[in-house]
């Protein structure tokens, strides 16, 4: 059996529920054992420390199905949130993939926004490093439409407005996926080739 080339899989790291969720499935069903995996966080500090506090208070990570993530053990997760906001949880995700899928190769990146938008940092990044497939949270909400980049286009009347992991799938030279924890254990998963696509735990 011909063995898959190896990847680089980048997945967007923050301190938020969604972005474990995109862990989750990172580790569970889109890593292969070949793979390299890189947790890249855009920091922003007037708002990462006020999500610290909610970030995974439910066990997302631990409770998750599939072989990587039911190896992992079960106060991981919960110890993410009860620590100050001074911790740094990208160590711990880190932890988490090395118990979950021992291996991976796994290592972070951080950058700053720098005056920039998120999904271009990301983008530019992702170039940089050589990505072939980038993970990323996904929270669907009215806010997100409101606030999201407005697609270029011929003319304002057909522009769309797009949240960062719609303005990245669209524009990302590799494959974004945004993923969507359910509370099936499934999730949601939103590509460029694949819109709204069920996928059970």
């Amino acid at each position: 059996m011909v063995t898959p080339p190896a990847r680089k899989v980048l997945v967007v790291a923050d301190p938020t529920p969604h972005s474990a969720a995109a862990l989750q499935y990172a580790l569970s069903h889109a890593l292969l054992e070949q793979d390299e995996l890189i947790l890249f966080h855009v920091e922003n500090q007037c708002t990462w420390k006020n999500t610290l506090s909610t970030f995974l208070r439910r066990p997302s990570l631990a409770s998750g199905s599939g072989a990587g993530v039911s190896a992992m053990a079960p106060n991981i997760v919960p110890d993410w949130a009860s620590t100050s906001n001074e911790v740094n949880f990208l160590d711990q995700m880190k932890y988490a993939c090395e118990i979950a899928q021992p291996n991976i190769p796994v290592r972070i990146e951080k950058t700053d926004m720098d005056g920039k938008d998120k999904a271009n940092v990301i983008l530019s990044k992702s170039k940089d490093l050589g990505i072939d497939l980038i993970i990323i949270g996904q929270k669907r909400s009215l806010s997100s439409a409101l606030l999201g980049y407005k697609k270029p286009s011929g003319n304002t009347k057909g522009s769309k407005l797009l949240d960062t992991v719609e303005y990245l799938i669209e524009n990302s030279p590799c494959t974004c996926v945004g993923v969507q924890k359910k509370g099936n254990g499934g999730y949601v998963l939103n590509s460029k080739t694949q819109k709204n696509f069920w996928l059970l735990a």
